[in-house]
């Protein structure tokens, strides 16, 4: 039993990284306070304070700030179907842009109940025709399943029932647009759909947008172990959907996604993040940003989750040529499963940092 006891405390202490030290070619990295003659100072990169991390996005989108701001400001829904509008149907932006107005809509409501997120009420009773709307309430409902209940319970089951009824009706409103249909991933995911029933709305999928990366997210989820599938079966759809990707696609890094969905709790192995499972799905991810298209609004996640693999490997600079790129926007994996996004994403940032100044590196050093 001692043995056993001192296996699970040496697994925990694997699992943090903050307190111990890491090594890398002689070089080390000591933890000390802040102020002292060795701290690794993250601003002189030109990094942004942690409680300056803004934790709703992944990356930078003011035109939809902007809109946020007066929507939330003034509770008049017009300026957020007039955003939704004017996006795309088949692009990433809009899918990101109805989870932002949703997420908005529900954290309102949680901080406070029965008034919050009235706008959206207005919204949806006002212009009932209008396709945004119907989006944008069909993934809140979505939201406040998780949200507000137990996974599985009864009022779990009922919001998405109700979620599901709101994602046909945007679908009606909508004909070609696949993000009701991306909303029902999840609706799936929750209420356990059988396998055949789930690829039946991942037809409706691919077919409206065949490369839309955000979707695929939403489909590996449902194919996780902790899900309905496995982790073959999640690397299966993962790898599958990295090979046929066109030139510039980021589903590339569709497989690191997956390695990131069943990484272990306790991490036993020293080298863990250097085994060529997870150098081979870093290294396609990497690949895929490197030739991704300019301005693609999914990009934002796929660096965000390499910074976390990059420094979880010890590969310091790789990591902060993608700080330097997502610093100030933290609303993505890993990030926000933490309690506290800012501060989880400001740990791994520092970690980055002062690694990278231990084997050599400095702000003049580093690319932009």
């Amino acid at each position: 039993m001692e043995i056993l006891w001192f296996l699970i405390a040496m697994g925990m202490l694997t699992a943090v990284i903050v307190p111990y030290v890491l090594r890398r070619r002689g070089g080390g990295i000591r933890q000390v306070a802040p102020g002292a003659p060795d701290a690794a100072d993250p601003e002189t990169y030109g990094f942004v304070r942690q409680e300056e991390q803004d934790i709703r996005l992944p990356g930078p989108d003011q035109d939809l700030l902007d809109v946020l701001d007066v929507v939330q400001r003034t509770q008049d829904w017009r300026a957020a179907s007039q955003l939704l509008a004017g996006t795309p149907k088949d692009g990433e932006i809009r899918w990101q842009r109805v989870q932002a107005f949703a997420g908005a809509a529900s954290l309102e409501l949680q901080q406070r109940p029965g008034a919050g997120g009235a706008w959206l009420r207005t919204w949806r009773s006002e212009s009932p025709k209008d396709a945004g709307a119907a989006q944008v309430h069909a993934e809140f409902l979505v939201q406040q399943a998780w949200r507000s209940s137990t996974v599985g319970a009864d009022d779990f089951r009922i919001i998405l029932e109700e979620a599901r009824t709101v994602c046909a009706e945007a679908a009606l409103l909508s004909p070609g647009d696949p993000v009701p249909y991306i909303v029902e991933l999840a609706v799936a995911r929750g209420l356990g759909y059988p396998h055949e029933q789930f690829d039946q709305v991942w037809a409706k999928v691919i077919d409206r947008a065949p490369q839309h990366m955000g979707a695929h997210l939403a489909a590996l989820h449902y194919w996780c172990e902790k899900w309905h599938g496995s982790r073959e079966e999640a690397d299966h759809f993962a790898t599958t959907a990295a090979a046929r990707a066109p030139q510039g696609s980021l589903l590339a890094a569709l497989p690191l996604f997956a390695v990131y969905e069943h990484l272990p709790d306790l991490v036993m192995v020293q080298n863990f993040f250097r085994t060529a499972v997870v150098s081979k799905a870093m290294d396609g991810a990497l690949f895929a940003a490197h030739s991704a298209r300019p301005g693609d609004p999914m990009l934002a996640h796929v660096r965000h989750l390499l910074v976390f693999f990059l420094v979880r490997s010890e590969r310091w600079a790789e990591a902060m040529n993608q700080l330097v790129q997502v610093d100030g926007h933290v609303g993505a994996l890993p990030w926000t499963f933490s309690a506290d996004p800012a501060a989880e994403y400001t740990v791994y940032r520092n970690l980055a940092v002062a690694g990278y100044e231990a084997n050599g590196g400095s702000p003049a050093t580093l690319p932009r």
